[in-house]
C-alpha cells in the first residue's frame, strides 16, 4: 500500500515537471513568430500546445533512452526518481523566475543522476550512455542549429536580396507559421518522451514493468502528452521576450530560419533517441541567424547568460537531486521522505517568492 501511494506522488511530481517543462519551453516556439509578428501571442501558444500534444505520440526512442540508457534500471527507487523529479522542478522554476531559457531535458537528467548516484555510487550512471546521449548531443547540437540557420539566412536574402520588402516579410512570416508548427511539433517528439521515461523508470521500480526493455503504457503517453500542452498552453512570458528580442532583434527570414534550423535538427536527435534539449537547439538556431546577418546584431552578454545556465544545468539539477534523496533517506522509508521534502520545498520557494516581491529598505522608504 505504502509502494503504492509513493507511485501516485511520484507519478504527480512527474506530471508536475512536464508541466513546468511545457510553460517553460513555450518560448524555444513561439518567441520567434511573436516577435516578427508573424502570428499574435495567444494563437501561437495554442497552435503550439496542440502540436506538443500530437508530437507526444509520434516516437518512443527518446522514452527508451531516459528508461534504460542513461541509469541501472535494475538498482532504481521510487525514492531516487522522486528525488531526481524534485532537482529539475526545482531549476525550472529558478530559471523560469529570472527568464533564462535553460535545459529542462538536462534538469531531469541531472537530477535523476545526481539522486542516483548518491542513492548507489557512481557505478549505477551508464558513464558512456550520459556521455554519448546527452553530453555529446548537448555539445553538437546548438552548433549545428547555429550553422544551419547562418547557411539558411545567407541563402535567404541573397535570394530575396532585390525584392521589396513588404512581399518577402509577408511571404517568410506565413512561411514562419509552417516553421513554428514543425518546431512545435517537434518539441512535443522528443521532450514529453522525457517524462515519459521518468514514469516508466518509476513502473520499473514498482515493479509493474520489466527492468528489461519496457514497453511504456498508453496512459502514461497520454497523460504525459496533456501535461506538457496544458504547460505549453500556460507560457511563460519571461523567456519569451528573452528569447524573441533580448538576443537579437530579427526579422521575419531569421525567425523562418531559426525554427525551421532547430526543428530539423530536433527531428533528427528524435529519430535516434538523443533526449536532446530543445533550447539549445532553438537558441543555437536564433544566434545563428543574427550572426550571419552581421556579428553585433547578437547581444553576446544575453547568449553568454544563457551559455551559463546550460553550463550550470546538469550539475546544479545534480546537486538539488542529492540533497533532496538525502533528506529523503533521512526521514525514513515509505512516502515519509517525499513528503518531508515536498514541504521544504515549498517552504522554500514561498520564501523566495515573497522575498522577490518586498521592495528593498531604500525603495521601501522612497514610497
Amino acid at each position: 500500500m505504502t509502494s503504492d501511494l509513493l507511485l501516485v506522488l511520484v507519478v504527480g511530481a512527474a506530471l508536475t515537471f512536464d508541466f513546468t517543462n511545457g510553460f517553460h519551453d513555450t518560448a524555444n516556439v513561439v518567441a520567434t513568430s511573436i516577435s516578427t509578428r508573424a502570428l499574435p501571442p495567444r494563437v501561437a501558444i495554442t497552435i503550439a500546445a496542440i502540436l506538443n500534444f500530437v508530437g507526444a505520440f509520434l516516437s518512443l526512442k527518446v522514452a527508451a533512452t531516459i528508461a534504460s540508457g542513461i541509469v541501472d534500471a535494475h538498482l532504481i527507487t521510487l525514492q531516487v526518481v522522486f528525488a531526481g523529479l524534485v532537482g529539475a522542478i526545482l531549476w525550472n522554476l529558478l530559471t523560469w523566475w529570472f527568464g533564462l531559457p535553460s535545459s529542462s531535458s538536462h534538469a531531469l537528467i541531472g537530477g535523476v543522476v545526481g539522486s542516483m548516484i548518491v542513492a548507489h555510487g557512481f557505478s549505477a550512471v551508464d558513464g558512456a550512455g550520459l556521455v554519448g546521449k546527452v553530453i555529446a548531443p548537448a555539445l553538437v547540437a546548438p552548433l549545428l542549429a547555429f550553422f544551419v540557420a547562418g547557411l539558411g539566412i545567407l541563402c535567404s536574402y541573397r535570394i530575396v536580396g532585390r525584392l521589396r520588402p513588404g512581399p518577402v516579410t509577408r511571404g517568410y512570416r506565413l512561411g514562419q507559421i509552417a516553421s513554428g508548427s514543425l518546431l512545435a511539433l517537434a518539441h512535443g517528439t522528443n521532450d514529453a518522451q522525457k517524462t515519459m521515461g521518468i514514469i516508466t523508470l518509476a513502473l520499473v521500480a514498482h515493479h509493474s514493468l520489466p527492468s528489461v526493455d519496457p514497453d511504456v503504457p498508453t496512459w502514461v503517453i497520454v497523460s504525459s502528452a496533456s501535461a506538457i500542452a496544458l504547460g505549453t498552453y500556460t507560457g511563460g512570458s519571461r523567456i519569451i521576450r528573452t528569447m524573441g528580442s533580448k538576443i537579437i532583434k530579427m526579422d521575419a527570414a531569421q525567425g523562418f530560419a531559426a525554427q525551421g534550423s532547430g526543428a530539423a535538427v530536433i527531428l533528427a536527435a528524435t529519430h535516434v533517441g538523443f533526449p536532446l534539449s530543445t533550447t539549445h537547439v532553438i537558441s543555437g538556431g536564433v544566434v545563428g541567424a543574427g550572426a550571419a546577418k552581421r556579428l553585433s546584431a547578437v547581444r553576446w552578454g544575453v547568449a553568454g547568460n544563457m551559455a551559463v545556465a546550460w553550463v550550470l544545468t546538469l550539475p546544479a539539477a545534480g546537486a538539488t537531486g542529492a540533497v533532496a534523496y538525502g533528506i529523503s533517506a533521512a526521514a525514513g522509508g515509505g512516502t515519509a521522505g517525499p513528503l518531508v521534502v515536498c514541504a521544504i520545498l515549498l517552504i522554500a520557494v514561498g520564501f523566495f517568492i515573497r522575498a522577490r516581491q518586498t521592495p528593498p529598505p531604500l525603495a521601501a522608504e522612497a514610497l
